[in-house]
């Protein structure tokens, strides 16, 4: 697997190296040791899978607040989705700074996401689905969230025409 840190620090592109053959494909997508080998610890908990049914589905940004700080490694099963990551980390040298990037089925990256950074994506697609693997467990008295538009993190999302979001992401205070 193909490690790339990003803009933010602890942020990874993961890109699995597949074996081609007559029969189709076979990539290792999860190894703890490759993982360690390269100073990012993480211990699975969960793993969840976020069907979206049409394109323009924004969820997020999330996260959840201490003593419950996850990492997360986020890709895309089926489709394609516009990924953001926030850094809520208030003695980080990028704080309130953001990447994003298109993780697809088709391209097979993933993303490693340290603890205190928000997530959220919307569907470049019908029918995508996103699969997270959760370092902490859930704890809903720790999960927060921040505003999807908030001016002060100048994120542009891609023009979907109808965006579908639900009321909770939606509704997020400001920073």
């Amino acid at each position: 697997m193909k490690f790339t840190p990003l803009e933010l620090p602890g942020v990874f592109l993961l890109e699995p190296e597949p074996f081609l053959d007559e029969r189709g494909m076979f990539m290792r997508q999860f190894c703890r040791r490759e993982l360690a080998e390269h100073g990012l610890e993480f211990s699975m908990c969960q793993c969840n899978i976020s069907g979206n049914t049409k394109k323009g589905t924004l969820r997020g940004l999330h996260y959840q607040k201490a003593p419950y700080l996850e990492i997360k490694i986020v890709s895309c099963l089926k489709g394609s989705f516009f990924d953001v990551v926030v850094d809520l980390r208030p003695h980080s040298p990028t704080y309130l700074r953001h990447i994003s990037m298109e993780l697809s089925a088709e391209n097979r990256k993933m993303l490693y996401i340290p603890p205190m950074m928000a997530h959220g994506f919307q569907t470049l697609e019908d029918d995508t689905t996103a699969y997270y693997q959760l370092g902490e467990f859930f704890h809903a008295e720790a999960y927060d969230g921040v505003r999807w538009n908030d001016p002060k993190l100048g994120i542009v999302w891609p023009e979907c025409g109808k965006r579908i979001i639900n009321e909770r992401d939606n509704n997020y205070a400001l920073l």
